[in-house]
């Protein structure tokens, strides 16, 4: 296990946890819009982005839930600055809500953290007729992947004002896996997306995670040609025995029972979308691909620019219909 402790460029590695890759950066006058923040990494982010000052919006299916984690964290960190609002990620109707909500909410938006994620244990189809690992990872949730698609490119013109009145580069970040690396030879089979009969789940869930960071690199892009002062990246938060597989029994059966030798903790988990969404080191760098706090190598296909505009085009037709 050297190399988790095995310290990279950035000074941190897979043992750094959240606090420590954020320590001494100050988030005030920040606000960040995080996914699947009621449980796990993404608890864990909206925590420590809170500790630091940011104002966190917290997206929820159950609202109940949201609130109760909003209780929990104002009670650690007095001052924090938590709201939370109703959105289900699978509904791109939820999503058109919660954009609508938050816009009325008349913050800035500085960071967009897509972190919630799912891996079922049959490929079904959501209530808009979409592969649900897709739709929830990448369409509803992203605006170009891994169910934060459709989110991400409703939130955009708030975030590109921001941007221009503050001066301050805007930040998104897609939470992946390099899981990513476990789909078709082609990358996406899009024409399993409205049809997932016949579909592995847990190809499924790959094409998502792919998906994911397809979408970071062609919003850099994007982003780039256009001169927005926003970034986009990646982020692989390690193998952690989160809610993430709680469809998945004997997966999750066996992280818990060899844990402690290959998962890492809560708090190491979401030290990577931490450094990304807050460090200084990370300013100006877009289009990357990050695991252990550091810039890494993803698949081939993950760097295919061509694979990435046709995705792209595809999800814009897809929330478009």
């Amino acid at each position: 296990m050297w190399w988790f402790y095995r310290k990279g460029p950035s000074g941190f590695s897979g043992a750094s946890t959240a606090e420590e890759v954020t320590a001494g950066v100050d988030g005030r006058g920040l606000v960040a819009v995080i996914t699947g923040a009621t449980s796990g990494i993404g608890l864990e982010t909206a925590r420590v982005l809170a500790l630091r000052g940011v104002h966190v919006v917290m997206p929820a299916r159950n609202v109940a839930a949201g609130l109760a984690v909003k209780e929990t964290i104002v009670a650690s960190i007095p001052g924090a600055r938590i709201d939370v609002l109703e959105m289900d990620l699978s509904s791109m109707a939820s999503v058109r809500r919660f954009a609508s909500e938050f816009e009325s909410l008349n913050l800035p938006l500085n960071i967009l953290i897509n972190n919630a994620g799912i891996m079922t244990r049959n490929c079904t189809c959501s209530c808009d007729g979409l592969e649900l690992h897709f739709a929830t990872n990448h369409i509803v949730a992203f605006v170009l992947n891994a169910g934060h698609f459709l989110l991400t490119n409703l939130l955009l013109e708030s975030m590109k004002k921001t941007c221009r009145d503050s001066g301050t580069e805007g930040r998104i970040i897609n939470v992946t896996s390099a899981g990513h690396t476990m789909t078709y030879p082609e990358g996406i089979c899009f024409d399993k997306i409205h049809d997932p009969s016949g579909l592995n789940d847990f190809i499924g869930y790959g094409q998502s995670k792919l998906a994911n960071i397809l979408h970071s690199n062609e919003l850099s892009r994007i982003f780039k040609e256009g001169g927005v002062n926003i970034s986009a990246n990646a982020v692989h938060p390690g193998v952690i025995a989160t809610n993430l597989f709680r469809g998945r029994t004997i997966v999750a059966a066996f992280l818990n029972s060899i844990g402690r030798i290959i998962c890492r903790s809560v708090q190491q988990g979401a030290a990577t979308t931490c450094y990304v969404a807050m460090h200084p080191q990370v300013k100006g760098i877009s289009g990357k691909y990050f695991a252990n706090c550091n810039i890494a190598i993803p698949s081939l296909q993950a760097m295919d620019v061509e694979l990435a505009k046709k995705l792209w085009q595809f999800s814009l037709q897809t929330v478009s219909s």
